[in-house]
């Protein structure tokens, strides 16, 4: 049996001030093409469909117009859970009857015991759901944390797991070890949102979502296939893409990563700004990513900002290298010795714990005469 896995699509999602809804219908539409081209028995959601519990109207629609796609005019089915981002009951509702044609979501914890079964292969969805609930729901009052809860679900599933077929879980967890990126929402506090790997020793191979990086985990069975696209700065050496996994009667695999290209991709660039704005350094750029910008200039710079976005569109994050370096050296000042030092050594200390540039003897030149300057107006007054 061959499936597709995708998680963490985060339609919705906002990202510095914009909407990457234009993005992520690009991308989605790449991805119903491979479908075409893979012709899956079956594709895997493993959490986190949209961005956050009340989406916006455009984020519905692009849901409903891509499930439509692949479900109905593909005729290929869906196994979908939410996650974390999603609301349950939302993207719940209609379920009853959405599985008659193969569209099978499951935000409720009381599905997730029952495989969903096709063509010889088990899957069992489990959403992301809080440890409370688990607790309330198994009367359970050990389980207090997201691993206490995995290990009570998995040996629920055990007591009926049928191991003469290939079982495969959906969920939606921060597997212990996991590498992380700025744009996942955080599970808990400290490491009680994690879970760990061994709980997934009773399947064949583990979908996973909500870590955004395909390589987040390296384990034989257990798999993140990673966001669709890049939600952060934090994620700019990611090379993105789906799983695609033949699974065989006896639950050995063979799997695939297919690399998607987005429309316009998000990288950093750094240089001066005179150097970004020169053709020469441009006319090499796809100018229309979306970018993080270190500027290496020293000093006040006048609307470096809108400069370098008539250049390029969509600068989203632009920042000075040298404030950076400032702000890792910076400390607090002492006051010893301050009562030896004159006005001209004190700056120089000062100017030398704030910043790491070199208080050159032109500036050493500079800072003496305002001094002087500040002296003799004193006197006047």
């Amino acid at each position: 049996m061959k499936f597709i896995h995708t998680a963490d699509w985060h339609l919705g999602k906002l990202v510095h001030g914009v909407y990457m809804t234009d993005e992520q219908r690009y991308i989605l539409n790449q991805f119903v093409q491979l479908i075409e081209e893979e012709q899956p028995e079956a594709i895997i959601i493993a959490g986190d469909l949209y961005d956050r519990s009340v989406p916006p109207t455009e984020a519905v629609s692009l849901l409903e117009e891509m499930l439509f796609k692949i479900n109905v005019e593909l005729k290929t089915p869906i196994i979908a859970i939410s996650g974390n981002h999603d609301s349950a009951e939302r993207l719940s509702f209609g379920s009853s009857w959405y599985k008659h044609s193969k569209l099978y979501i499951n935000g409720k914890i009381q599905d997730s015991f029952k495989p969903i079964h096709i063509n010889g292969v088990n899957f069992y969805c489990v959403p992301y759901t809080e440890p409370g609930i688990i607790k309330q729901y198994f009367q359970d009052q050990s389980i207090s944390s997201h691993d206490e809860a995995m290990r009570r679900i998995v040996s629920e599933i055990e007591e009926s797991i049928n191991p003469n077929e290939p079982n495969i879980f959906v969920g939606h967890a921060f597997v212990l070890g996991g590498k992380t990126s700025d744009s996942e929402r955080t599970l808990s506090v400290g490491g009680s949102g994690c879970v760990s790997v061994e709980h997934f020793s009773p399947f064949s191979y583990t979908a996973l979502g909500h870590l955004h990086s395909p390589d987040a985990i390296k384990h034989e069975t257990v798999r993140y296939s990673g966001s669709l696209l890049k939600y952060s700065f934090s994620e700019v050496n990611h090379q993105k893409s789906v799983s695609v996994i033949e699974m065989n009667q006896n639950g050995s695999y063979v799997l695939q990563t297919k690399n998607l290209v987005p429309e316009k991709d998000m990288r950093e660039i750094s240089g001066y700004l005179e150097e970004l704005l020169d053709p020469s350094f441009y006319q090499n750029q796809k100018a229309d990513d979306y970018l993080k910008v270190t500027l290496l200039d020293e000093g006040a710079l006048i609307d470096p900002i809108n400069k370098l976005r008539h250049i390029y569109p969509n600068v989203l994050h632009l920042e000075k290298r040298i404030e950076q370096y400032d702000l890792l050296k910076k400390h607090s000042l002492t006051n010893v010795g301050f009562e030896k030092k004159s006005e001209l050594d004190l700056f120089n200390d000062f100017y030398n714990e704030m910043t790491t540039s070199e208080f050159s003897d032109e500036k050493r030149r500079l800072m003496a005469q305002m001094i002087d300057d500040v002296r003799k107006g004193m006197v006047l007054v």
